[in-house]
C-alpha cells in the first residue's frame, strides 16, 4: 500500500520485504542467486547470516538504510514551541537546528512516544517518528494543539528518509558535499540544509544503531539521485545494504529502546534508563512532570536492564520470564541476535520484591535465568548497553 521512492533501488540490491503500517520496506538483503523468502523455523533464521553480514558491514564500514517509512511532520505557529514543550519531557525551546531527543508522557509518567523534535526556525519544528506510531502520535500532538495557534502538516509521503551510518559514514559523505562533517562543524544532535550530489538536503546528525551516522531528509523526486551517489561514492568504503532486521539488533546491542516493546505507555523515562532526556529545570511545565519528580528522588525498584543469553545456540524472542535465584522478578521486552557479541541479546524490566533498587550490587548478588522451550537457562545482566555502553562511537571525531 505504501513504498519508498527507492522502492525499485532496494528491490534491485536484494531487498527482502515485511511490512509495517502498510509500508513495505527491506527487513533484510539476500545474496545473488539466494531465493527471498523466510523459511521460518523456532531457533536461528534462514536470514540470519545476512543479517549479521549486515551488522557487521555498519559496525565496521558504512551502512545505508532506507528509513522513509518513518513519520515526518512539520510544526509550526506562535503556540508552536509551547505546545511542543508542554508534551515533551526535553526543552524543546533549543537554538535553531538542534535535534532534541525527547518522550512524550501521559500524566502517570508513562511513555506514550518516543521521538526527536528538531527546531527549524523560531516558530517552526520537525518531528521525527516511528513508522507503526505515525497516526498514535500526530492525534496525541493534535489533541494537544486543540485551540492553538498552530499548524500541523504530516510530510511523511513527500520525502525520502536515507540513513547512512557506520564509521566511514563520515567519509561517504564527504566527497557529495563541500560542508564541513567534523565534530566542530556539524556536532552529533544538530541538523543542518548540505547540497549532497547537487541536491538540497537536510542533514540530521543522530543514530538509532550507535554509530556515527546521518539521517538525510530529501524530497521524493531527488531521492533516487541522492541514493545512487550514496552508493556509488560508498563502493570504496565497504558500503554494506543494511534492513530493518539488522537495524533492531543494531540497536539492541547498542541499548535503543523500541517503543511499543521497551518503552510503553506503562513504563516511565525514569524506570527506562532515560532520565537523561528529562530537562528538570525548564521553565514550561510538562505532562507527567509531577509523577515523574515524585520518582525522581525513590529508588529504581523497576527498571529496564540489558540480558544475554550466554549458550551461542539458544534465542529469546520476547516476553520470557526472568529469574533471580529461582524467582520470576521480570520479563523480556525485545530480544536479538547481536553480531558483536556473537549471542542472542535482550532487554527487559526487573522489578525487586521488596521495592528496593535494582542496582548493580543486587544484579551481581543473583544468579540469573530466562526460560527456552520450557527449560531454564543462564543470562548474563548489565545495566548499560553490551556494544560501547559509554555510547563514544556516535561522536567520533574521524
Amino acid at each position: 500500500v505504501r513504498v519508498s521512492p527507492l522502492h525499485e533501488r532496494i528491490d534491485a540490491a536484494g531487498g527482502v520485504f515485511g511490512e509495517t503500517a502498510g509500508w513495505e520496506r527491506p527487513n533484510w538483503f539476500a545474496n545473488e542467486g539466494q531465493a527471498r523468502e523466510y523459511e521460518y523455523s523456532y531457533g536461528k533464521q534462514n536470514w540470519q547470516d545476512n543479517m549479521v553480514a549486515e551488522c557487521m558491514g555498519v559496525r565496521e564500514a558504512v551502512g545505508v538504510f532506507d528509513q522513509t517509512s518513518f513519520a515526518k511532520f512539520v510544526v509550526k505557529g506562535p503556540d508552536a514551541l509551547e505546545v511542543l514543550n508542554t508534551i515533551s519531557v526535553a526543552n524543546i525551546d533549543a537554538p535553531v537546528g538542534k535535534a532534541i531527543y525527547t518522550q512524550w508522557c501521559n500524566r502517570k509518567g508513562g511513555i506514550e512516544s518516543d521521538l526527536t523534535v528538531t527546531r527549524t526556525d523560531e516558530d517552526a519544528f520537525f518531528v521525527v517518528t516511528a513508522a507503526a506510531a505515525e497516526n498514535r502520535d500526530l492525534s496525541w500532538l493534535k489533541r494537544a494543539a486543540r485551540g492553538r495557534r498552530i499548524d500541523i502538516a504530516n510530510v511523511t509521503h513527500h520525502m525520502a528518509m536515507i540513513g547512512l551510518m557506520g564509521p566511514n559514514s563520515r567519509k561517504v559523505l564527504a566527497q557529495l558535499t563541500s560542508a564541513g562533517l567534523d565534530n566542530e562543524s556539524f556536532a552529533f544532535g544538530t541538523s543542518r540544509r548540505l547540497e549532497v550530489a547537487g541536491v538540497d538536503v537536510t542533514a540530521m546528525r543522530m543514530s538509532y544503531v550507535g554509530e556515527l551516522g546521518w539521517e538525510l531528509y530529501v524530497g521524493n523526486d531527488d531521492a533516487v539521485t541522492v541514493y545512487d551517489a550514496l552508493v556509488e561514492a560508498g563502493s570504496g568504503h565497504g558500503l554494506v545494504h543494511a534492513g530493518y532486521h539488522a537495524m533492531n539488533s543494531l540497536r539492541l546491542e547498542a541499548g535503543m529502546r523500541h517503543w511499543g516493546h521497551d518503552i510503553t505507555d506503562e513504563d516511565t523515562p525514569l524506570e527506562a534508563g532515560l532520565g537523561f532526556a528529562i530537562s528538570w529545570d525548564k521553565s514550561a511545565d510538562f505532562i507527567g512532570r509531577e509523577v515523574l519528580e515524585s520518582q525522581r528522588g525513590e529508588p529504581r525498584s523497576k527498571r529496564l536492564i540489558q540480558f544475554r543469553v550466554e549458550d551461542p545456540h539458544l534465542l529469546t524472542y520476547h516476553g520470557e520470564p526472568i529469574y533471580r535465584d529461582g524467582v520470576v522478578v521480570g520479563r523480556t521486552s525485545s530480544s536479538m541476535w547481536s553480531a558483536t557479541q556473537e549471542r542472542c541479546c535482550a532487554m527487559g524490566y526487573l522489578e525487586h520484591p521488596d521495592s528496593e533498587a535494582v542496582s548493580k550490587d543486587w544484579l551481581d548478588a543473583g544468579t540469573w535465568e530466562t526460560n527456552i522451550a520450557g527449560k531454564r537457562v543462564p543470562v548474563s545482566t548489565s545495566i548499560r548497553s553490551w556494544y560501547d555502553p559509554q555510547n563514544r562511537r556516535p561522536h567520533l571525531e574521524s
